[in-house]
């Protein structure tokens, strides 16, 4: 794939890794220069702000786009580039980095991760990788994200994880997964699917999780749908029954080895597109989450598109 020609746009979130980022953002600024590269500093002062200064960037006729942080930083970077010619490069210095680790990029270490782009810029190289979508049904507005749209207790706990200061990646996680099981009944919903062989289906009921997986991890590496792929065209539909409070106190910590695949209250397939609804059947699912990031609240559609995003690699 030919990249664009023109400056570097950098995107740094100061706050990932207790801090960690602003100087990795630095160190990554001097290093990317140091190689001959204009770059543009497009860290806006919040996230919306950021975001908006990126896809300008792109719209400019950036070379490529280079984020420093976590995956929310990796979301944002989506949201930027996504359909364009722009690649995308990712320094990983955040607390979880579930999208660099699935997609085999460097963590926390800045250096090997800038040479990592160098070199892929220098050559040309790029990989391309799937990007979700997901809006509201029959909207024309939506978003991109990466990794895991979560619409159940475990989007529930991945909000109550991001207002955690303490500690730090997936024992945050759980940590948070402790706070929210104290007065957990199941939702209710109402899941239809479209599958890669043309056939849909429905799954109508109570429920614990819901998850819509572009990559295999979330929560700073709990294996929620271990053979998700990030290049496959194809996402991963998980779901669990209503379990009881006990049963679900026991089925989050296989999460980190993926072994609650054989629960049999887990079911996971694959898919092209997938809805997401509340019913009344269970109580109303929280306000579901992708990357770490506040989506909104159900109904949402997710459509999968196969190598929407190039890669620095």
């Amino acid at each position: 794939m030919t990249t664009p020609q023109g400056p570097l746009g950098l995107v740094v979130n100061p706050t990932s890794g207790r801090g960690r980022g602003a100087r990795a953002g630095e160190r990554a600024r001097e290093l990317l220069e140091a190689a001959g590269h204009e770059v543009v500093e497009l860290s806006g002062e919040t996230l919306l702000d950021a975001v908006h200064r990126a896809r300008q960037g792109v719209s400019d006729g950036l070379r490529a786009l280079v984020v420093v942080g976590g995956d929310g930083m990796v979301h944002l970077g989506f949201n930027a580039v996504a359909t364009t010619r722009t690649p995308l490069g990712i320094v990983a210095v955040g607390s979880g980095n579930d999208y660099a680790r699935a997609a085999g990029l460097p963590l926390h270490k800045v250096d090997v991760a800038v040479r990592v782009i160098l070199d892929a810029l220098a050559a040309g190289r790029t990989r391309p990788v799937d990007a979700a979508h997901v809006a509201q049904p029959r909207s024309l507005d939506g978003r991109w994200f990466a990794g895991v749209l979560s619409a159940g207790l475990d989007a529930a706990v991945n909000a109550r994880a991001n207002r955690l200061t303490f500690p730090r990646g997936h024992l945050k996680y759980l940590r948070a997964v402790v706070g929210e099981l104290g007065a957990f009944l199941p939702f209710g919903y109402r899941v239809r699917a479209d599958h890669p062989d043309g056939s849909s289906s429905e799954w109508l009921s109570a429920g614990t999780l819901v998850a819509v997986a572009n990559s295999p991890m979330f929560g700073g590496g709990l294996l929620v749908a271990p053979d998700a792929s990030i290049d496959d065209g194809e996402l991963d539909l998980v779901t669990a029954g209503p379990l009881r409070r006990m049963q679900t106190v026991g089925i989050f910590p296989r999460l980190y080895r993926g072994t609650h695949v054989t629960h049999p209250a887990v079911t996971i397939s694959r898919a092209t597109a997938v809805t997401v609804e509340p019913s009344d059947l269970g109580r109303t699912p929280p306000v579901a989450m992708a990357d770490g990031e506040e989506i909104g609240p159900l109904p949402l559609r997710v459509e999968i598109h196969r190598g929407a995003v190039a890669l620095l690699v």
